[in-house]
């Protein structure tokens, strides 16, 4: 999530500001405002799920649009990625900037909570209705089973398994259960945890292979 990569790139500018030298010094006395429209920045961008726009920021510290727009500015001022981050030369700017090939932190942490409220809505099933879905739809270990290889493992019949299933998306499509999972009906998360989502809105099977 490109937002959060750019908040924690200016929050260690900000962090840097006091001992470094910069392109255009910053005075002493405004570093604790810049770290206070960090905080906000922060704050608005959890709130809203957005990098939060200069009128936002404004409004919620009581300040004019203009000084708002002018700190943010300061905390952009070019700088070296080469440039060590604190007092140590362990560390550069450059490591802040985002790995686009590497595990997104915010998907990481969406699917954790998406994978808790699932759980939360397949522990209100039975046993059965639980372990099919599961297997189903790949919950466990990422490969979703055939309703004829989730039946060998039941011992019954490939239309006895989709019975099953059907009956437990019924149940998790209830307002009670539906009510935990709809912040995540237009998130964009795994295959296996999205389509689960897709079944149980939709009237019809969209996924699982038969």
């Amino acid at each position: 999530f490109s937002t959060y990569a750019t908040w924690w790139i200016r929050q260690a500018i900000t962090r840097s500001i006091a001992d470094q030298a910069r392109t255009i010094r910053i005075p002493v006395h405004m570093i604790e405002t810049l770290n206070k429209v960090m905080q906000v920045q922060k704050q608005l961008l959890q709130e809203f799920g957005h990098e939060p726009s200069p009128e936002e920021v404004a409004d919620e510290m009581n300040l004019p649009v203009e000084r708002v727009q002018q700190i943010m500015k300061m905390a952009q001022q070019p700088i070296s990625l080469q440039s060590p981050v604190g007092d140590g030369d362990d560390t550069s700017f450059g490591d802040f900037i985002e790995d686009k090939s590497a595990e997104n932190p915010y998907d990481m942490t969406a699917y954790s909570l998406l994978r808790e409220k699932i759980v939360d809505v397949l522990d209100s099933l039975t046993e059965r209705e639980r372990r099919v879905l599961s297997l189903r739809f790949g919950l466990v270990d990422g490969y979703s089973r055939t309703l004829e290889e989730v039946g060998k493992q039941f011992k019954v019949t490939r239309e006895r398994i989709r019975q099953i299933e059907a009956k437990a998306l019924r149940k998790m499509r209830h307002p009670t259960r539906l009510r935990q999972l709809t912040g995540f009906f237009d998130a964009e998360q795994p295959d296996n945890a999205q389509n689960l989502i897709k079944q149980v809105q939709a009237n019809k099977p969209v996924f699982p292979k038969l």
